[in-house]
């Protein structure tokens, strides 16, 4: 304004000159802290940018925007600082729990490439370093296409051999997305301790039960063949006729020979039993239309159920559809709906004024589709329902303990399960899961 003034009046040239130069220094000064502020401006946001925050702005006590500005700038990068110091401490946690932990852990992208893989994985395959998944292959290739194919929530069980020893390994398998790239993510655990501590169980249930059948067999036709025999042997060394035999002991000795046969008869039952237990045949799939398969064993039943006065609530999905082997799984059913049948006629309190027996089925809540069998019978103890599927366990005088574990076995061999729980005094529930 003072230059435009002095150019517009009669002043010296010399004045106007000063007047201009002291205008442009100022201007050109005033574009130097222009420039200043953008270039420390554009400074922090490239700090912010590439993640260095050891930068600090110079403060000076006073109220200048400057000042201002360069207190902001430092506390958004105390802030930083404290995120990324917390960020780096979360997972150096994370890192050290990972390495610590018991199951062997190890993620790798699609091209294999390994980006963690814990102490336990190391030790498990018996490997120092691994670069890439791929690696793994030629020490045990079953374990690599296991890894390869398995998905989301896909889990399987590997025998490796290592150091001339098998090892059982379950793996458990979850596909993850980061910043768009894939990844997945692989458990192994090495459950052969846990394998052989519950077949030792499994053998020794079996044992007490085999020894407990055979036992109740052979006792009595051993005590009996030993009565016959003695009698017989006195009769032998008296040199008696035949013909001098009572016949209240020929009746013994019938009765003796008949308790014989039926219980030799049982206990090749029993032991037919148990070879029928090892043959069961692979299903043969098909889909069926679970309504048409319960209301056939529903049919075959219903005398049962007109006997013991045995009320049937029967709800089913219409038009529900399942690949099974019917005759199988037919079975099965008629296996716990007999047994439901069974608990309702022991109930002989007459506390209950009705006997009923529920039969539902439908789709799963997580997939696949289930049956289930209740009662509102005596119920099952509880240290007997821990056995009931265990060959030849049984509760019932007349039970051959086959039915519940040929019934589990069908049902393994479906890929599916078979549980129970109960109430004494309240009933019990079966029930049968099929998979997708």
């Amino acid at each position: 304004m003072l230059f435009t003034n002095l150019y517009n009046s009669d002043t010296y040239f010399f004045t106007k000159f000063l007047v201009f130069v002291a205008v442009v220094v100022q201007g050109y000064y005033l574009y130097l802290l222009v420039e200043k502020s953008n270039r420390e401006v554009v400074h922090f946001l490239e700090s912010i940018h590439y993640d260095d925050f050891t930068n600090t702005y110079p403060e000076k006590k006073n109220s200048s925007s400057q000042a201002s500005l360069y207190h902001q700038f430092n506390e958004i990068l105390d802030k930083f600082r404290e995120i990324r110091a917390d960020k780096e401490a979360q997972h150096q946690y994370l890192k050290t729990i990972v390495q610590h932990i018991g199951i062997g852990i190890i993620t790798f992208d699609e091209l294999g490439e390994v980006q963690i893989i814990n102490n336990a994985a190391k030790k498990l395959l018996d490997v120092k370093l691994i670069k890439n998944i791929n690696q793994i292959g030629k020490t045990y290739p079953k374990l690599l296409q296991s890894f390869s194919d398995l998905k989301t929530g896909g889990r399987d069980l590997i025998k490796i051999t290592k150091n001339e020893e098998e090892v059982q390994l379950a793996v458990y398998a979850i596909e993850l997305s980061l910043l768009g790239k894939a990844f997945k993510l692989v458990s192994i655990q090495n459950i052969q301790s846990e394998l052989e501590e519950k077949e030792m169980e499994a053998w020794q249930n079996l044992i007490r039960v085999l020894t407990h059948e055979i036992m109740n067999s052979v006792t009595p036709i051993s005590s009996l063949a030993s009565t016959v025999e003695t009698e017989l042997d006195d009769f032998v060394k008296a040199g008696a006729d035949v013909a001098e035999i009572k016949n209240d002991q020929i009746e013994d000795f019938y009765l003796s020979v008949k308790t014989i046969h039926n219980r030799s008869e049982s206990l090749i039952k029993f032991v037919s039993d148990f070879r029928n237990m090892t043959r069961i045949k692979h299903p043969e799939l098909e889909e069926t239309k679970i309504e048409d398969l319960i209301q056939h064993v529903t049919m075959l039943l219903r005398p049962d159920f007109e006997q013991h006065s045995i009320e049937t609530d029967i709800s089913i999905k219409p038009d529900l559809k399942i690949n099974l082997d019917k005759e199988q799984i037919e079975q099965v059913v008629i296996n716990i709906v007999k047994n439901a049948v069974q608990a309702l006629a022991a109930d002989d309190t007459g506390e209950k004024e009705i006997k009923k027996l529920t039969i539902t089925a439908m789709n799963g809540e997580s997939g696949g589709a289930y049956i289930s069998v209740v009662d509102n019978g005596v119920g099952i103890e509880e240290e007997a329902l821990k056995k009931i599927f265990i060959p030849f366990f049984t509760t019932k005088k007349s039970g051959s303990g086959i039915g519940l574990s040929l019934s589990k076995q069908i049902m393994r061999n479906h890929g599916g399960s078979i549980s129970a729980k109960s109430q004494i005094g309240e009933g019990t529930e079966f029930l049968l899961k099929f998979p997708n």
